[in-house]
């Protein structure tokens, strides 16, 4: 049994335009100790994902349905007493942006106490020599006195590893990264990236890593999942989707990567562009939601839905014209 299995997973908005299906039947599992990394453009429904796992999504104008199973037991179903037991304990989540997530009148110390009084009931003077063991974990210099500091006395770096620091005290089994590296420089996104590496073994925590940064995936994950308007349309490896993507999509993000030395050819190094927009997810859509910006489209593509399909194992696609492994040879 996987540790997290998330089955046809549709988390709606009402707004007075109308129904926005952020996220459209999605299916995924994390197992144990796996990082499993969920990418595609800005409002593909990567963060909304990870919120409807928490259930941090406000109800109403938000609907969440489907079934969200963590070591077997449906999250859904759980009352909010229950959720907040699991919430920061069992699954923690690090926040995209760590100065608008930590709190900026409260010290570093006491954030990262108030998670382990409340879930592991220490004292007071305890919670604050695990927030010094916890800082020293995540490698931030004079711990004893950081744990006295605010917020705005850190550095950006300094404060995404708070959070890290957060989300690992209570030693969560899964944890779920949204944006871990944004708004970090190259240097400190390297840091932060070999932290979790390091941690993730030192814990044994699964993680979910939301991002749109495929360097980053290709140095942490070892599974990708590719959304794209709210739903899913690739899943397999990290190698097999890097140098084999079946999804026109998925070839699309890959090509638009820029690539060492392509400035010296000229046209020919130019990044490639996935043209169009991403389609409105007010209006209820027939076919494929790629179809609009797919090169490849048939009047097939409009009309019919294309199911996630195995194009080789363990590799999925939800495309009628990708082809499957061994197809040519038969």
């Amino acid at each position: 049994m996987a540790l997290l299995e998330v089955e046809n997973l549709q988390t709606h908005f009402r707004t007075p335009d109308g129904v926005n299906r952020a996220v459209d039947g999605v299916s995924f599992h994390v197992n144990a100790g796996e990082t499993v990394a969920i990418v595609g453009e800005s409002g593909c429904g990567k963060s909304v994902t990870s919120m409807s796992i928490l259930r941090l999504i406000p109800e109403p104008p938000g609907k969440i349905a489907g079934a969200i199973r963590f070591q077997g037991r449906d999250l859904l179903k759980l009352s909010d007493r229950e959720m907040r037991d699991i919430r920061g304990n069992e699954i923690s989540m690090i926040f995209q942006e760590p100065m608008t997530s930590l709190n900026p009148v409260l010290t570093v110390g006491r954030q990262i106490g108030e998670t382990l009084r409340l879930h592991q009931g220490l004292s007071k003077q305890q919670a604050e020599e695990k927030a010094v063991e916890m800082l020293t974990l995540v490698g931030i210099p004079e711990p004893r006195r950081r744990v006295r500091e605010y917020p705005h006395q850190l550095s950006g770096g300094m404060r995404q590893r708070v959070m890290i620091a957060i989300a690992l005290a209570c030693n969560p089994k899964l944890l779920i990264a949204d944006e871990p590296t944004t708004a970090l420089d190259v240097t400190i996104q390297a840091q932060i990236l070999e932290l979790m590496k390091d941690l993730k073994h030192r814990v044994g925590a699964a993680i979910v890593l939301i991002t749109h940064d495929l360097g980053v995936v290709a140095e942490v994950a070892e599974r990708v999942i590719v959304m794209y308007a709210g739903r899913k349309v690739e899943e397999a490896a990290v190698g097999p989707l890097f140098n084999d993507p079946k999804h026109p999509y998925t070839q699309g993000l890959l090509g638009s990567m820029p690539k060492l030395g392509s400035s010296l050819h000229g046209d020919e190094g130019r990044l490639a562009e996935i043209p169009g927009l991403v389609p409105s997810l007010k209006k209820k859509i027939d076919g494929c939601v790629f179809a609009g910006r797919c090169p490849k489209v048939t009047d097939l593509c409009r009309q019919v839905a294309p199911a996630l399909e195995e194009k080789a194992p363990g590799h999925v696609a939800a495309c009628h014209y990708a082809i499957k492994e061994g197809a040519i040879a038969a």
